[in-house]
Order: C-alpha cells, then structure tokens, then sequence
C-alpha cells in the first residue's frame, strides 16, 4: 500500500483509472466539471500500474479502476462518487480538501 499512499499524498484528489475505462472518464470528467483538476493515473500506462493496481486491490477496490481519493481518504469507485454527487455531497467533499474554491 504503500505506492499507492505516496502517490495520495501528494494531492488534493486522485483517481487511478485505466485509459480504456468509459467510468474512469466519466469520473475524471465529473470531477473537473467542479473546478477541480485531479491528478491522474492511467494504471495501464504508469510503469509500476501493475503494483498500483495490486495496491487498490488490497485496499478493496473491486474492480481496482477507477479509484478516487478526495484529501487523502480512499472515496470508491464509480458508484460511490456518483452516488455523493447525487446526493449533493460530493463537491463538500471537494471543498473541505481544498480541491476548489467557492
């Protein structure tokens, strides 16, 4: 896990995707839309993507991609984020990691 932490650190939000995935960009473009400007890993095209994608795995990501981190806290995939945004939640999210301003 401890790729994974290090690469989390280090921003306010990450998503680890995959360049083929449809949600991965549904997500990436849903969170942008917010004024925020993820950081992202495209697992099939980072050279450790393998190790990262074992990482998500151990943390419970299933599937492994896409996996958002909003301040440093594992959030979900697909359903989870989609399903803060309904509720209205997910730009609180956003706002309380400095990820965007009001």
């Amino acid at each position: 896990m401890a790729l994974v932490k290090s690469l989390v650190n280090e921003r306010p939000v990450v998503i680890f995707s995959k360049t083929t995935c449809c949600m991965g960009h549904t997500i990436k473009t849903l969170i942008s839309n917010f004024g925020a400007n993820p950081t992202v890993y495209e697992l099939d095209e980072h050279p450790e993507g393998k190790q990262l994608e074992k990482e998500l795995r151990g943390l419970g990501c299933k599937p492994s991609v896409p996996a958002v981190f909003i301040g440093e806290v594992l959030i979900g995939g697909a359903n989870e984020i989609m399903s803060l945004h309904l509720k209205g939640q997910l730009v609180q999210l956003l706002l309380n990691a400095n990820a965007i301003w009001l």
